[in-house]
C-alpha cells in the first residue's frame, strides 16, 4: 500500500553482508542505541510520519525482530525489498552476478510503497537533526512539488573526516542560486595544515578549505524520481548489465539528470557533524560524540 506523507527511506539492503549479520549492529549510544535509532528519532522530531526499511527479503524476519519492532507504535513502519533478480522486462541476471545493483535500484524498489516526498539515507550513518529539518521543509514546500525538484543535505567536508585514516567524499559544485552543478569524488582526503587535501580519479590534487559541501547520501526526493530511475536503470543495464560488479548509483544518476535538465537539486548546507564508522577505531569517537550530545540535552536517554 502506498502512502503520501513524508517518509524516511533507510537503505539497509547491504547491511547483512557489511556487518556479517544483523546481530553485529554495533551499539554506540549511552543506552545501547545504534546509529539507525538516531536517524529515526531525528526524522520523527522533524515531522516525518513513516519509516520505510529497504532490505533484502531474506533479512526480513531478522530485521523486523531486531530493528523494525523497536519503532512500532512510535511511527508507521513499512518495508521494501531490493532483490538482485528484480529487473525490468527484457533483462536477465548475468552469470556470476552476486551483488545487488546499487542505490539507484534500491530506491526504485521503494516505488511500491512510497508516493509522497521522502528522504533516502544510509542505514549506518549519523546525519544530525538539522539535515532532516531542512529536507522536511523542502519536501513540504509548495514551491518544491514539481517534477525533478530534489534536494540533498550538504555537509561541511571538515565535519566528515576520520582521525584514523583517509576518506573518500563527493565534493559538490553549486551555482549562484545554491543548486547542484556536479559532484566530483576525491579520495585519500585528510587534514594537512589548515586545509583538507586529496586527489581525484584523474589524479587532480584537491585542496579544500574544509567548508566545501559534500554529499553523504542524504537526499530529498519526491515521486517524480521513479520514472527517471526506471528509464535510467534500463539504460544502465543496456550498457553495463553484463558486468558482475557494476552498480547503478544515485549520485551518478542525479548528475546525469542535472546535465540533461531533467532535475534540479537544491543543496541544503548543514553545520551538523556527520558520524560513521569508516574504521574500527572510529567507534569510540562516535560513541563519545553521541554521549556528549546526550549530556548537553540534545538527545534524551534512552532515545525512545
Amino acid at each position: 500500500m502506498k502512502h503520501s506523507e513524508t517518509s524516511l527511506l533507510v537503505m539497509a539492503a547491504g547491511m547483512g553482508s557489511r556487518y556479517g549479520g544483523l546481530k553485529q549492529l554495533d551499539p554506540v549510544g549511552p543506552a545501547g542505541e545504534v546509529l539507525l535509532d538516531y536517524a529515526v528519532f531525528d526524522a520523527k522530531q522533524a515531522g516525518f510520519e513513516r519509516v520505510v526499511f529497504l532490505i533484502r527479503k531474506s533479512l526480513e524476519a531478522d530485521f523486523r525482530k531486531a530493528i523494525g519492532k523497536r519503532y512500532e507504535g512510535k511511527l508507521a513502519v513499512d518495508y521494501a525489498f531490493q532483490e538482485i533478480e528484480d529487473l525490468p522486462k527484457g533483462f536477465s541476471l548475468p552469470v556470476g552476478r552476486k551483488k545487488p545493483w546499487g542505490t539507484g535500484q534500491a530506491i526504485l524498489a521503494a516505488k511500491k510503497v512510497i508516493e509522497g516526498g521522502f528522504v533516502a539515507i544510509n542505514a549506518d550513518d549519523f546525519y544530525g537533526r538539522e539535515a532532516y529539518r531542512l529536507l522536511q521543509a523542502h519536501l513540504t514546500s509548495p514551491e518544491e512539488q514539481g517534477k525533478g525538484s530534489f534536494a540533498m543535505a550538504g555537509f561541511r567536508l571538515d565535519q566528515t573526516l576520520s582521525d584514523h585514516g583517509t576518506v573518500t567524499r563527493g565534493v559538490c559544485q553549486r551555482d549562484a542560486d545554491g543548486f547542484l552543478v556536479g559532484v566530483e569524488e576525491f579520495f585519500d582526503l585528510r587534514k594537512e595544515g589548515g586545509k583538507v587535501v586529496g586527489k581525484s580519479h584523474s589524479d587532480l590534487v584537491g585542496k579544500f578549505t574544509g567548508e566545501d559541501p559534500v554529499s553523504m547520501n542524504c537526499w530529498g526526493f519526491n515521486a517524480s524520481i521513479f520514472p527517471l530511475l526506471q528509464e535510467g536503470f534500463e539504460k544502465f543495464l543496456t550498457k553495463e548489465g553484463s558486468s558482475e560488479k557494476s552498480e547503478y548509483l544515485i549520485p551518478n544518476a542525479v548528475g546525469g539528470w542535472i546535465q540533461e535538465k531533467k532535475a534540479r537539486v537544491r543543496v541544503l548546507p548543514t553545520e551538523d557533524k556527520w558520524a560513521g564508522m569508516t574504521y574500527p577505531e572510529d567507534k569510540k569517537l562516535v560513541a563519545d560524540y553521541l554521549a556528549g550530545l546526550v549530556a548537553d540535552g540534545t538527545y534524551p536517554q534512552p532515545l525512545f
